[in-house]
């Protein structure tokens, strides 16, 4: 018998248990219900996958699943805020089982991992689109902004960049010696969830890197109205990462490229050494307007607006 709307929601994505005293009524009825503490806040984002714009025709559904909740966490953890459910809203061309099993399993395989619960949603029919909604919880008057950031601050980066970057160029052709690790931080990235929360009262400002370290630095340098220096040499790289640069000269792709989903945050001085996460100082803070990057003692202004939809 041919899976239903209801069946399908029913057979693959009710078997969660509920994890968080925030939900008090989550699948099951036309809305789902939440309470919250007193002296939180609200943090909520959306996110929509389009096969063929973000993700390649015929991707594994596993890893898909865990990658469309992951960006959605990755909002979440730039701005601090604990996640705490997920709506999912799937349009499908037709109801494949072996697919949605997969999808399910790497999409919850997640959730469980950070105590998420998916609370509702809906399915359609037609071409393959992917859209959560998520929310966490913030310290009222804590969150962290992309608006904050000051002159002197300096500016530091989770994890490595241009893995992701990396990956692409690896699944449109680049050969290269150790791909397993790019291609993971392309398909499978991790949400930077106990970052963001650690650098609630020490960071000014923050970003996790969606469309590429210049683009969305650019997006704190201007909502605060300030600029920065990055040095070129401090840049988290890998082995692969340089390999490539030397074997393409492409050095701008650890830049421009996105999909890297870790924090750029900006911090004081006096608040360094109080940090406990694994991070990279990359630049500071400036008065006069604009990215500008330090290469081999010259530094010189960059720009890079990143991907945008209908450009």
């Amino acid at each position: 018998m041919a899976l239903t709307e209801f069946s399908l929601i029913q057979r693959f994505f009710t078997q969660q248990a509920v994890q968080n005293s925030s939900t008090q009524m989550g699948i099951g009825d036309d809305c789902a219900l939440l309470s919250f503490p007193a002296g939180y806040q609200l943090a909520v984002t959306t996110d929509t996958m389009v096969e063929n714009v973000h993700f390649f025709a015929g991707a594994d559904p596993k890893t898909l699943g865990h990658k469309l909740l992951a960006v959605n966490l990755s909002d979440l953890a730039s701005m601090g805020a604990k996640p705490v459910s997920v709506t999912l809203a799937l349009t499908l061309p037709e109801v494949n089982e072996a697919w949605l099993h997969a999808f399910s399993k790497g999409f919850l395989a997640l959730a469980e991992k950070y105590q998420v619960d998916l609370i509702g949603g809906d399915t359609t029919s037609g071409p393959l689109t992917l859209t959560v909604q998520a929310m966490g919880l913030v310290p009222t008057g804590q969150a962290l902004l992309r608006s904050k950031a000051k002159p002197g601050d300096l500016i530091y980066l989770t994890g490595s960049l241009g893995e992701a970057g990396l990956g692409l160029k690896i699944n449109q052709g680049y050969v290269c010696a150790q791909p397993e690790q790019a291609l993971q931080h392309f398909n499978q990235p991790e949400p930077q969830v106990k970052a963001g929360l650690a650098l609630l009262g020490l960071a000014n400002a923050c970003i996790d890197l969606s469309d590429g370290l210049a683009s969305d630095l650019g997006h704190i340098l201007e909502r605060s109205q300030v600029g920065a220096c990055v040095d070129w040499v401090s840049l988290p790289l890998s082995t692969e990462v340089l390999t490539y640069i030397q074997d393409t000269g492409d050095w701008s792709m650890p830049l421009t490229a996105g999909d890297d989903y870790e924090l750029c945050f900006t911090i004081p001085p006096e608040h360094v050494n109080a940090l406990t996460i694994p991070c990279t100082q990359i630049g500071v803070i400036e008065s006069q307007p604009g990215l500008r990057i330090k290469k081999s003692g010259i530094i010189q202004p960059f720009s890079s607006k990143g991907y945008e939809h209908f450009s």
